[in-house]
């Protein structure tokens, strides 16, 4: 069975940092693409960013670009996304997806519980 867990989210002021974590165990993350999605009251799930399984290819919503990075370590089975210069409006749930092939069919496979970021103005 695949599990995915989510952590680093918590409570900074708008310009602080934050990295989160997804961690997947129960098979190897090498062959995977992941996905990282957020998720704020009343609004709509959106995607924030996405890795290829093997890191070549890195995408971000317009709204991040510039100030979120992904990157991961298969030798730990992590992603990493690491957030600069926070924003009120980055406040959300966020949430890790992993899939073989995800990134073509824009399904994924396993989900995280989440993890809640929230930006203080």
């Amino acid at each position: 069975q695949v599990q995915v867990e989510e952590s680093g989210g918590g409570l900074v002021q708008a310009g602080g940092s934050l990295r989160l974590s997804c961690v997947q165990s129960g098979r190897t993350l090498s062959s995977f693409d992941v996905g990282w999605y957020r998720q704020a009251p009343g609004k709509a799930r959106e995607k924030v960013s996405t890795i290829s399984w093997d890191g070549g290819r890195t995408d971000y919503a317009d709204s991040v670009k510039g100030r979120f990075t992904i990157s991961r370590d298969n030798a730990k089975n992590t992603v990493y996304l690491q957030m600069d210069n926070l924003k009120p409006e980055d406040t959300a749930v966020y949430y890790c997806a992993t899939g073989i092939g995800s990134l073509l069919l824009e399904k994924w496979a396993h989900w995280g519980q989440g993890t809640q970021v929230t930006v203080s103005s």
